[in-house]
């Protein structure tokens, strides 16, 4: 019989032992367990506010918060869903106050999708309560840590370069980012920009 390994998954290994694969698996180790640590956060956040929802529907909302009203199909596109998973989840969504759907009024062919003032409220108080326990962790670094993660994290996404792309950035090439005809998004929402 075979043993497994009880490592997570990860970069191979090399047989010589090379310091750089090394260091390498020992960042890619640190950035994991940042990004379950954000993920547990985001999930302590939600379910305090509203412990019906899941991280997948917040994720929705915060892409409607962000950048809606979206058409339905690039919804679905900016989420990686099919478009069916997107309407059982705006439907889900719908069904609570959260997200408005509505005819386009300049294309009554198009559905437009948006957050309820409901919604809105939501996101907010789930970010609001994100940030602050981030700001708590945070806060319980040393000043030199605290500039070296922010300069790690920064270094990180700039060599990420096409993963760190935006990633509306083909929906609004696409034309699935609307301006607001029907006045839903209220302040501080992103308008889609024109080309």
């Amino acid at each position: 019989m075979t043993e497994r390994s009880t490592e997570p998954p990860g970069p191979s290994r090399t047989a010589g032992g090379n310091g750089f694969d090394q260091e390498a698996e020992e960042v890619t180790a640190a950035v994991m367990a940042a990004s379950r640590l954000l993920m547990a956060v985001s999930a302590r956040a939600l379910a305090s506010i509203d412990d019906s929802l899941t991280l997948p529907q917040l994720r929705t909302l915060m892409v409607l918060a962000g950048y809606g009203p979206v058409k339905m199909a690039l919804l679905a596109a900016t989420l990686g869903v099919n478009p069916s998973n997107a309407m059982r989840m705006v439907e889900r969504l719908e069904s609570v106050e959260l997200v408005d759907r509505r005819m386009n009024p300049d294309n009554r062919r198009e559905v437009l999708l948006s957050l309820t003032e409901r919604g809105r409220d939501l996101v907010r108080r789930v970010a609001s309560r994100r940030g602050s326990e981030i700001g708590a962790l945070v806060g319980r670094l040393a000043e030199g840590e605290r500039a070296a993660l922010v300069s790690a994290l920064r270094s990180l996404t700039a060599v990420a370069g096409d993963l760190a792309v935006d990633p509306f950035e083909e929906v609004r090439r696409i034309g699935g980012l609307v301006d607001d005809p029907l006045g839903l998004s209220g302040p501080g929402v992103r308008r889609a920009r024109t080309h």
